[in-house]
């Protein structure tokens, strides 16, 4: 079959054959007959049954040869045939009181078959008048839905005859086995009453002869013709041949299901009509006599509704109407339609310095709105077009979860940010995928202490600063330049001290030379620091101007020497004779100074570095062997920022004052 949901009508019709003979319900049939009977009176004879239908059904009746009767074939309503014996020749009980006859009943079949029965006639004396109903014909209509015991209708006969010749009894006169369930006869009254039920939907009418029987055996008949009358009383039903569940997203107009329509009542109690609800995207399209098919009327979405409920409802035109509802669930299977979609476009890591490797440093998420294997996501890092980051080398992603990370542990100093960008695919056929960009920010750590700049720390030429014997106090001596790698707080250097100044005039008993140790200390947790060595040499006030230019003069003084007069020919060799035993000594790192023991005085460092703090420390030159330091008293300010500072100043009497 090229379209199988399609519905195709058919009727098989058997025909009959005959193989079945007529049949009496009785073998012999007594009659009554008074001997008055008048010629033409008819007496009706039990008739035959044959399984057969039509044409090989009874036809015919005979009566064996006599002088007095003959039979007829009559015909009911329904088709079938039943005979009756006429008298054609007054009878005489006299002559003959007794008459024995064959009945044969014939149907049409080729050959015919026949059945017999043996009728045994009576010839009564006497009562002469037989029963007589008022109706031959009673015909009587009653609703399907009247109750067991309802009177159908009453029926009447009379006799003339008086005594036991005029009293008359009611019997049904062969009755089927349907009609003795269904309907009883009071024998006295006449009233027949129904014994059951009786349903439009399985028979239409009835149809019975009252036979009236009075009390010398002579009898009249009559017939009673009961139509059931239909109710509203069954309500449509619903069958449904095929239902295709679960139907593909994305397919337009698939039939979901084909089922036919019933309703047993008849005229408009059998007309329906066939509805579902208007909010479904499902069209009822009528095919051929009471079938029907279920199509959907667009594209469906399994995102947005995976479930329908779709009730058929089936509504008579009976009164009162009667209705039927039939439901079915139709599924709408998945396709793979929608991409996978991160939570969102971009995201932002933050990950500290120095990180253990395979540290998780991050997750990203995408959500597929698909089912099944169509849903499931796999993560994957997409090739980053900046050939200089090592992707492989930085991060790496778990292709289950999205869950991201480090792969080396990053230096803030070496690389701040980097970003790359990350897949998400499903796995239907074709896969589909999204992207989104994953930037990476490395955090600092205080992992680099401060370095300082100047002056330079050199191991075999430490640096000396020349200051004049008769600098005024707040001579600039020199200035610390330090920094620190790290940033933000990490390079907040603390307790810094840029710039160097005498808090007194110097005099000729402070030691030439004096060594000061400046502190730098950042502002990280832990905080890093770093030291510097300062040396100070006291000198002349002409020597401190000459040296800064020492190349420069030697060259001058050769080049006067050429031109100058004799008379300044001794002056300059006496001023280079000084000039190189100034330099010497401050090659050397020693300056020959006059010693002696100093009292304590005043000495001014300020710093302007990244804590803008002034401070003022009591320092005092002593005289020891070997070295001459600044010996740092007390602080006159009490607001130093590190307390241990402080009492390292008070315990320490030779502590190299901090500098940050």
């Amino acid at each position: 079959m090229e379209k199988p949901l399609e519905i195709f009508q058919a009727e098989l019709r058997v025909k009959d054959i005959n193989d079945h003979s007529p049949v009496f319900n009785e073998r012999e049939i007594i009659l009554k007959i008074p001997e008055n009977s008048p010629t033409g009176t008819a007496f009706p004879l039990s008739n035959a049954l044959d399984l057969d239908v039509g044409s090989n059904n009874i036809q015919n009746y005979t009566i064996s040869p006599n002088f007095h009767f003959r039979v007829i074939t009559h015909k009911r309503s329904d088709g079938r045939k039943y005979p009756e014996l006429v008298l054609d020749k007054e009878l005489d009980r006299e002559e003959e009181p007794e008459i024995s006859l064959t009945l044969t009943a014939l149907d049409g079949g080729s050959p015919p078959r026949y059945g017999t029965a043996q009728v045994r006639i009576e010839v009564v004396d006497i009562n002469d008048n037989a029963p007589q109903f008022q109706q031959l014909l009673y015909k009587v209509h009653i609703p399907e839905n009247s109750p067991v015991g309802s009177l159908v209708v009453t029926v009447s006969a009379s006799d003339v005859d008086s005594g036991l010749y005029g009293k008359i009894s009611y019997t049904f006169f062969q009755p089927s086995e349907d009609i003795s369930k269904t309907l009883e006869v009071n024998p006295k009254t006449g009233e027949i009453r129904l014994r059951k039920q009786v349903d439009f939907e399985t028979v239409l009418s009835y149809e019975v002869d009252v036979k009236a029987t009075d009390g010398g055996g002579l009898s009249g008949k009559c017939t009673l013709l009961l139509q059931v009358v239909d109710v509203n009383d069954n309500p449509p039903e619903v069958t449904v041949s095929a239902l295709t569940s679960p139907i593909p997203e994305n397919s337009p107009e698939i039939v979901v299901a084909v089922f036919s329509v019933s309703d047993p009542d008849s005229g408009d109690n059998g007309k329906t009509t066939c509805s579902i609800q208007d909010d479904l995207p499902f069209l009822l399209k009528p095919s051929v006599k009471n079938f029907y098919t279920l199509v959907t009327e667009r594209t469906l979405d399994r995102e947005e509704r995976a479930e329908y409920n779709i009730t058929i409802t089936v509504t008579d035109m009976g009164t009162p109407r009667l209705k039927t509802e039939h439901n079915i669930t139709v599924l709408v299977s998945d396709v793979n339609d929608n991409a996978p979609a991160f939570t969102q476009t971009s995201y932002t890591l933050w990950v500290r310095e120095n990180n253990s490797p395979a540290l998780h440093i991050g997750s990203v998420s995408a959500i597929d709105t698909d089912a099944g294997a169509n849903a499931q996501v796999t993560y994957s890092l997409l090739p980053t077009p900046d050939p200089l980051v090592p992707l492989a080398s930085l991060v790496s992603i778990n292709p289950d979860n999205g869950h991201l990370f480090a792969l080396t542990s990053l230096d803030y100093e070496a690389l701040r940010a980097f970003e790359f960008r990350v897949g998400a695919t499903d796995r239907g056929s074709p896969a589909l995928s999204s992207q989104a960009l994953v930037r990476v920010l490395v955090a600092d750590a205080n992992d680099n202490a401060p370095f300082v700049l100047y002056p330079l720390q050199n191991a075999s030429a430490p640096c000396t600063e020349l200051v004049p014997r008769a600098a005024e106090p707040g001579y600039l001596v020199t200035k610390v330049v330090a920094v620190d790698g790290d940033a933000g707080q990490n390079a907040w250097l603390s307790y810094q001290l840029l710039k160097v100044r005498t808090a007194r005039l110097l005099s000729e008993r402070d030691a030439p030379k004096q060594r000061l140790v400046v502190l730098v200390k950042d502002n990280g947790e832990p905080p890093l620091s770093a030291s510097v060595t300062l040396h100070v040499l006291l000198v002349d006030a002409e020597a401190a101007a000459a040296a800064p230019a020492d190349p420069l003069t030697v060259y001058l003084v050769v080049a006067l020497a050429s031109v100058s007069s004799l008379f300044l020919f001794s002056v300059l060799v006496f001023v280079a004779v000084r000039l190189c035993r100034r330099g010497g000594a401050a090659s050397a790192g020693r300056c020959p100074v006059a010693e002696g023991h100093f009292p304590g005085h005043l000495v001014d460092v300020s710093g302007t570095g990244t804590l803008s703090q002034s401070y003022q420390y009591e320092l005092c030159l002593t005289r020891e062997t070997g070295t001459n330091e600044f010996k740092v008293l007390k602080p006159i300010l009490p607001n130093l920022s590190s307390k241990s500072i402080g009492r390292e100043v008070e315990e320490n009497p030779s502590f190299q004052v901090p500098f940050s």
